[in-house]
């Protein structure tokens, strides 16, 4: 066999079937589009489906790709199996009506074993097949296999419920002996059993059958090839790999995780072979997700990434990894894939700020719900429990963000469960509370159903003119196509309509429909998209309407008119931030409403107040500048030879449209927009925060908004002013900091009357010196206003050498704050770090420190008794 690389087989397989008339088609994202039925692409056929079912007919029939895939069913077996992966490669062909079983069976026989391609050893390949499919047993026999490496497998046929189906055929590698786990006289010792001997390596369904809906199989009209061979597993036996992470896919990132630990060496001990292996996975699952647009989040998508970021950091601890290491595994992960995916290496800073952001803020609390939970199991442990309430669950996920499967997967290393029931009992109620309080939305639905067949034009003229008069041409009452309606909500289509549907951001216009008589018979309260791209106008009837009847459309033209200058102003801010971040900068979505615009666009970090200040400028230099705004229909080619950038999530047809402010900006849009930046007036950003890991939103708004914000504003501060007593407004600056520098000095005096007070409360405690096992202890709770008073009283308590240990507690802020010192002599008996992780949980918090000095916070300071009676308890059991 050849020593090939993961790049070389990839491409061999692709070369092949190109040699077979096949089109390569390019590995899609792994976000789905156009397909709610996915959360990822889990496979090389989930991107063919458009065409199995007939929705869009492929250039060229024949097909083959290496289709990035994510699969996230069994998360928690990665690392721990030899073939489990979240991210994968499926390396497949594919024939839609052309070629069929003969041709398929042919070639994969070809490609495996003829020494120009894979030169597989025949004796080791083994085929499995449904027992009434004779025909692909017969081809396989006639392309040169073994009779008696042809195995029937009841199982062997795919099949998915309603839809296309058929039998499949598995083929297995025999990877020898060296790799049996199994006896030999073990029933599952065999190509197709549950053993690690005999390796799938590829599956080909011959969908030739429709499974109907009352349960009985008919011939398709066209029969169709679909394969997957896991790229993983392919390579694995080329380089001979104990398991799929042996090869040049993994070890890269497996070596430098070795090199980030606390001197763990890949290979030494499994349970430190697991987490190498998980994270090697992981770092690789994130890297691509991110690559193609999806973000960290608490749900979706986004959930998946982040419990993988999650479990990767968890991972990394158990080999001794502290901070943040993961954004420096994606570079490796680019080189190893440059090949075939050259993208990855392009955004490896872009990718590693966003995981660096994430893994940042899950440091923030990851010791914190680390600290919780074991104290959870050690209470449970204690009162003999083997199982973790849903409600500690749900807190260490609503609280400190772990995932409940990473809860699961901890608690499982300790023999103990965890109570899925109760956690989404929880769960619901928090997706309640969020309900009520958003409120109840109610919107008329839009009949994808009722409408998919009605394919009557709708014309959009809202361009060039804002009324028109037009015929209804359909009508939706009660869910049913009707001819007339007398009152309440409806939809209805017209021939020509100037209300704008809602998309791109921006929300649909508002406004009447009038009778012939001038008189209003319906209010348009939504327009959307039905589902052959005719605007669907939301009706609410005031007065008997007719299908057939011609009325006169009338768009709100001040509420328009505001939503023009809001989207115009969001083209000169998305190229004005662009400006000040640099080029990297994306847009990650927008609204553009009448009051106001929301612009979400990639970042890391806190913006610079002085970077959004030179962002707003810009954009207002551009206003004043009075440059023209022009739009051009065009072809995409020539619309991207103009500079015109697409914008976040939209979807071009073969003409598209540009619109352009001056030389400043030029963006493929399909929205409305003013006819120069001098009709917006005046832009002023009003808010800007993040809102998910590597993206910030900017509000603002323009024109009479951005004056009244900007006059309100001012009359506050003339407010201030006056409270103030400076003559100018100017001054109130210098004022406010001269008081907050009295504040200070006071706030100083204060503390050190505080501090005196504390003393004064210690020395009564000091005098309290009580017995606990071998040692001297003082302990007790004070009245201090901050934690540094705290580390004082332990300063005067070790200078006069009082005790062995001290323990002190005290309420600050509502919180509760303990300080736990040993003496020198002592410290080798007694470590200060100990004891304060043994009594903190008392106060549901955690803590640490040195030998000598420990500190903890928690939020419950009725607990500081108990934590005091603890240490004692505590002392007394050590030696």
């Amino acid at each position: 066999m050849k020593e090939l690389s993961s790049s070389q087989i990839r491409q061999m397989y692709l070369d092949f079937f190109k040699s077979k008339g096949h089109a390569i088609e390019p590995s899609s994202s792994l976000v789905p589009k156009d397909d709610p039925s996915l959360l990822w692409i889990n496979s090389g056929v989930a991107t063919m489906k458009k065409y199995f079912s007939g929705q869009v007919v492929p250039e060229n029939p024949r097909m083959t790709s290496s289709q990035k895939s994510i699969r996230t069913n069994d998360i928690e077996n990665v690392g721990k199996t030899a073939r489990h992966h979240t991210l994968f490669e499926m390396l497949g062909n594919f024939s839609v009506g052309d070629y069929f079983k003969k041709e398929a069976i042919t070639w994969a026989w070809e490609l495996l074993t003829s020494p120009d391609w894979f030169a597989w050893d025949p004796d080791k390949l083994y085929m499995t097949v449904y027992p009434k499919d004779t025909d692909a047993k017969a081809d396989w026999e006639a392309a040169g296999v073994a009779p008696d490496h042809i195995i029937a497998v009841e199982d062997n046929f795919w099949d998915i419920g309603e839809g296309p189906s058929g039998p499949d055929s598995e083929i297995f590698y025999d990877r020898g002996q060296a790799f049996n786990n199994l006896a030999d006289d073990d029933p599952e010792n065999y190509p197709g059993g549950e053993n690690e001997r005999y390796l799938e390596v590829w599956n080909i369904v011959f969908s030739q059958f429709n499974h109907e809906p009352d349960g009985t199989y008919k011939p398709l009209p066209r029969k169709n090839i679909d394969t997957g061979m896991g790229l993983e597993r392919a390579v694995s036996i080329f380089q001979n790999a104990k398991t799929n992470f042996e090869t040049d896919l993994f070890l890269p990132i497996i070596e430098k995780t070795a090199e980030l630990s606390d001197g763990k060496t890949y290979g030494e001990n499994q349970e430190d072979d697991v987490a190498f292996k998980v994270i090697a996975d992981h770092a690789r699952a994130i890297t691509f997700a991110i690559g193609d647009g999806a973000m960290p989040s608490n749900e979706g998508r986004g959930y998946v990434i982040r419990r993988l970021i999650r479990r990767a950091i968890v991972n990394g601890q158990k080999l001794g990894i502290q901070g943040a290491f993961l954004d420096q595994l994606v570079p490796v992960v680019g080189k190893i894939m440059r090949s075939y995916y050259p993208d990855v290496l392009k955004q490896a800073d872009y990718i590693a700020k966003i995981i660096r952001s994430e893994e940042d803020r899950f440091g923030e609390t990851l010791d914190g719900g680390l600290n919780l939970l074991n104290s959870v199991i050690a209470d449970l442990k204690k009162q003999g429990g083997t199982q973790i309430d849903g409600a500690d669950a749900f807190k260490l996920y609503d609280t400190y963000g772990f995932p409940v499967e990473l809860t699961e997967e901890y608690a499982d290393d300790q023999g103990i469960t965890v109570d899925q029931a109760g956690f989404k009992a929880e769960m619901q109620k928090q997706k309640d509370r969020a309900r009520n309080a958003r409120g109840k939305q109610t919107a008329m639905g839009l009949q994808h159903d009722l409408l998919i067949n009605v394919k009557t034009p709708s014309e959009y003229v809202g361009y060039t003119q804002l009324t028109t008069e037009s015929a209804m041409t359909e009508l939706v009452v009660d869910d049913k196509l009707a001819d007339d309606v007398t009152s309440g909500v409806a939809q209805a289509m017209f021939a020509q309509t100037p209300f704008y549907a809602e998309m791109g951001g921006q929300v649909a216009d508002k406004g009447n429909i009038l009778d012939e008589a001038g008189n209003v018979v319906a209010h348009v309260t939504d327009v959307q998209h039905a589902p052959n791209g005719q605007n669907l106008h939301t009706l609410d009837v005031v007065a008997p309407m007719k299908k057939g009847t011609t009325y006169k459309l009338v768009v709100d033209q001040k509420f328009h008119s505001k939503v023009e200058k809001n989207h115009t102003a969001t083209h000169l801010l998305d190229k004005a931030l662009r400006e000040v971040f640099g080029e990297h900068t994306q847009q990650a979505g927008s609204l553009v409403e009448g009051d106001y615009l929301r612009f979400d666009f990639t970042h890391f970090g806190q913006v610079d107040p002085a970077d959004l200040a030179k962002a707003e400028a810009i954009v207002n230099e551009k206003i004043f500048a009075e440059l023209p705004v022009t739009t051009v229909e065009t072809d995409i080619e020539s619309a991207k030879k103009m500079g015109a950038i697409a914008l976040f999530s939209e979807k071009y047809g073969k003409v598209v449209r540009v619109v352009s402010a001056g030389d400043f900006v030029t963006e493929f849009c399909g929205g409305n927009h003013v006819k120069n930046t001098n009709e917006i007036g005046l832009f002023k950003i009003v808010s800007e925060a993040g809102v998910g890991a590597g993206v910030r939103r900017i509000e603002a708004v323009t024109s009479a908004a951005a004056y009244n914000y900007l006059h309100d504003h001012d009359n506050i501060l003339q407010a201030i002013g006056h409270d103030l007593k400076v003559n100018q407004v100017t001054d109130t600056e210098a004022r406010v900091q001269a008081l907050q520098a009295q504040v200070k000095a006071l706030q100083q005096k204060q503390a050190e009357l505080e501090g005196k007070l504390a003393s004064q409360e210690a020395d009564s405690v000091f005098d309290q010196v009580t017995t606990a096992g071998n040692y001297r202890l003082i302990s007790g709770t004070v009245q201090v206003s901050k934690m540094d008073q705290l580390r004082a009283l332990a300063d005067k308590w070790r200078e006069q050498a009082l005790s062995d240990v001290l323990v002190l507690g005290a309420e600050v802020n509502g919180k509760a704050n303990l300080i736990v010192a040993v003496s020198a002599d002592k410290q080798k008996q007694v470590k200060a770090g100990d004891l304060i992780k043994a009594i903190s949980p008392k106060i549901d918090g955690g803590g640490g420190g040195r030998p000598n000095l420990a500190q903890a916070g928690g939020k419950n300071p009725t607990g500081l008794p108990d934590a005091m009676t603890a240490a004692t308890t505590w002392l007394e059991a050590q030696d």
